[in-house]
């Protein structure tokens, strides 16, 4: 009964981990298919190889957890559309996020 009391007055914040810093090839390869050679350019061109603060029109990918974070709403659908029509064919599920509040 106590530990529970004393569990209960705990005040616990979680901190998301994020780990990686994919390439436009690494992204391709885990998804099995390939980018269009336009968003390929666009993308390897915008590459934010900096995890933190993604500025807008940049993108960074993580590996744990498969998550492209982009700078802003433009540079995310860009992205997205280029793969939605294609996403049955993907071997692995790759998240869409924006930086901050974009």
């Amino acid at each position: 009964m106590l530990a529970v009391v004393f569990i209960n007055h705990l005040k616990i914040k979680y901190m998301s981990i994020m780990l990686g810093n994919q390439s436009v090839s690494q992204i391709e390869k885990r998804l099995g298919i390939e980018f269009p050679e336009e968003i390929r350019e666009f993308m390897n061109k915008t590459h934010q190889s900096e995890a933190s603060n993604i500025a807008k029109g940049k993108w960074h990918c993580f590996d744990l957890p498969f998550n492209l974070v982009c700078g802003d709403m433009e540079t995310a659908t860009k992205i997205f559309n280029s793969v939605k029509d294609r996403s049955s064919e993907c071997k692995e599920q790759l998240q869409f996020s924006l930086s901050g509040g974009n």
